[in-house]
């Protein structure tokens, strides 16, 4: 198939805009947020039971609303000693909504209570993209990193989990990293980029 020259991205995040528009620039892709296209439309419940099953689910939900190609995404932190929890309720482990730093607050609070008693506290962060023309699947691209939750909060950058996951290999945890540094090794720029050799396949 030829590539359109726009994708919908099923996002509000102008962080995750700004990246992976600035990636699917490299093959002529114009990436368009949910602000411009579908800003008035109500959110899709993401009631998969993996971070597959969601980012499908909003990819085809917003690509059958918008008319357009549309690429979602579903990310997470799993914890090997919490059986992989938060998982794919991440975003809502605390069941706290509204202000983000207010939710991410009680996640991570949650987060370490869980693991108050618990020496192995290796973990990664999960990224799983979708594309879909309809209902129509084009492409899946699965990103992961490893890494460690520690107990005391380091760095200002990044969002959610990352001033508890440290990366043993940089000695540093996520929310200490450059945006660039830390776009060059996370899950979800791991995910985008093999998304962009499948839509350079497609070329």
């Amino acid at each position: 198939m030829s590539l359109p020259k726009t994708i919908v991205f099923a996002t509000g995040n102008t962080y995750k805009l700004r990246e992976v528009g600035a990636m699917l620039a490299e093959v002529g892709v114009e990436v368009v947020g949910l602000d411009k296209l579908a800003a008035d439309l109500d959110e899709p419940v993401e009631d998969g039971d993996s971070f597959e099953a969601n980012a499908i689910l909003k990819a085809r939900y917003y690509s059958n609303a918008t008319g357009q190609i549309c690429l979602a995404d579903d990310s997470g932190l799993a914890v090997d000693a919490l059986e992989g929890a938060p998982g794919v309720h991440s975003a809502r482990y605390a069941g706290v909504s509204g202000v983000r730093e207010i939710a991410d607050a009680a996640n991570n609070q949650k987060l370490i209570e869980a693991l108050r008693d618990i020496q192995d506290r290796t973990a990664h962060f999960v990224c799983v993209m979708a594309l879909c023309r309809g209902n129509e699947v084009l492409a899946t691209t699965r990103g992961e990193v490893e890494g460690q939750i520690i107990e005391d909060p380091r760095g200002e950058n990044g969002f959610g989990y990352d001033p508890h996951f440290y990366v043993p290999e940089f000695e540093c945890t996520t929310a200490q990293m450059e945006p660039e540094q830390k776009n060059a090794i996370s899950h979800r720029g791991i995910a985008v980029r093999m998304m962009l050799e499948r839509l350079r396949g497609m070329m």
